[in-house]
């Protein structure tokens, strides 16, 4: 029986999962190996009849430049009863190779220490896939998908600020991003955008909805007081993170609630969401201004692969390749920009509880500063006297009092 290197996805999608498959694939393919694709990600994986595709060359061929994914994707996350080695065994895998995010690669963390535990020889090689960049790779390497689904967010939303201009309205843009506003700030940085509000800007205050509502109202009336009275404002739905429940609860806003008594944010736009509230403020500071709602999220996991991500996703297949024969498991692979892969262990980079810790924006980086010094607007102590035509105590709306930077 041929040798096998197994393939399966977790979490949600994102542009170059194909590219991923193809190229790792190929490789594998040529050296003689048998390639299966998994379905429905570790549910598959541990199920009795697991479901899975021999992939042969033509396959892996076709799919390399398609958006979404080949192999059906799933978030079941497996509880240790639940592994077990009879797929391994049986199919004769030496290789699996996850395409995932934190919670995937947390998961291949446990598998691969199931194995060990159980005599099993088997490798495992996670390969960093989210849009959301918050998985904890070197400074300055992207997780593959997310300079995709930034580029389809930048078109979408610079059409909404085209939008925006041509009425004379503004909107108020979420963008995904979980725990990390990595993508909401690449989107609105590449747009300069007049705000961007992300979770890691609220490192010396708490997250409200109230410091989130005044850092719109401050650009909005800066943008007044220069004339002119359109504008977006994007914001990560990251903030929901670190926002106590109780400040959720009683926003104002209806929510559905789950089975412990939680509001599900699932069910609800967080757009919709700020632009309520920010509806609402403006009504009572008696400032006229339109706005509405847009959410970034599903419409950027499918696209098809940017020219960075194919070739950034051939590389990390390829590197696959190369830290296998190398002998390497319970890793991330990684490709800086001259494409030199190594190794991330996964070990290194979890906590107490074997989790992934996220890697957050770095609010401190020279970049970041120079976005927020210069590339947003918002109210200073020069705009105080011109922004009392507007507001009684423009002090509040301050960017930096509202934050305490």
């Amino acid at each position: 029986m041929k040798d096998s290197v197994a393939i399966l996805c977790g979490g949600g999608p994102a542009p170059g999962i194909n590219s991923v498959i193809s190229s790792v694939a190929l490789v594998f393919l040529r050296s003689g190996y048998r390639v299966l694709g998994v379905h429905e990600g570790y549910k598959g994986l541990f199920s009795k009849n697991t479901d899975f595709t021999d992939i042969d060359f033509t396959f892996a061929d076709a799919i390399h430049n398609q958006g979404g994914s080949a192999l059906k994707m799933s978030r079941h996350k497996p509880k240790y009863e639940e592994f077990n080695t009879k797929f391994f065994i049986d199919k004769n895998v030496k290789l699996l190779v996850t395409i995932g995010g934190d919670d995937t690669a947390s998961t291949a963390n446990r598998i691969s220490k199931f194995m060990r535990e159980h005599y099993v020889s088997i490798q495992n090689i996670h390969v960093p896939k989210t849009i959301d960049n918050d998985l904890p790779l070197p400074e300055g390497t992207p997780t593959f998908g997310y300079q995709s689904a930034k580029q389809e967010g930048v078109r979408i939303a610079q059409t909404v600020y085209e939008d925006a201009r041509t009425s004379g309205n503004w909107f108020v843009v979420s963008a995904m991003g979980r725990e990390a506003g990595h993508l909401a700030f690449g989107i609105g940085a590449a747009s300069h955008f007049p705000m961007i509000v992300i979770p890691e800007m609220f490192n010396k205050v708490s997250v409200t909805f109230d410091r989130i509502i005044k850092l719109i109202i401050s650009a909005i009336v800066k943008r007044k007081i220069r004339g002119i009275d359109y504008g977006l404002a994007i914001v990560s739905e990251g903030v929901f993170h670190f926002m106590d429940e109780d400040e959720i609860v009683n926003s104002g806003i209806n929510f559905t609630y789950d089975d412990h008594g939680h509001p599900e944010l699932g069910n609800v736009s967080k757009a919709h969401i700020f632009n309520i509230l920010l509806q609402e403020r403006l009504k009572k500071l008696n400032i006229k201004v339109k706005s509405r709602p847009v959410e970034l999220g599903y419409e950027l996991r499918c696209v098809a692969p940017t020219a960075f991500d194919q070739l950034y996703c051939g590389i990390l297949g390829y590197g696959v390749k190369k830290l296998y024969d190398e002998g390497r498991t319970g890793c991330m692979v990684t490709a800086d920009n001259n494409g030199t892969v190594k190794p991330l262990y996964l070990e290194d980079v979890e906590d107490e509880n074997g989790k992934i810790k996220p890697r957050l924006v770095n609010i401190e980086g020279d970049k970041q500063k120079l976005i927020f010094e210069n590339g947003i607007q918002y109210i200073e102590p020069g705009d105080y006297e011109d922004a009392k035509q507007f507001l009684s105590n423009p002090k509040d709306y301050d960017f930096r009092e509202i934050l305490g930077w």
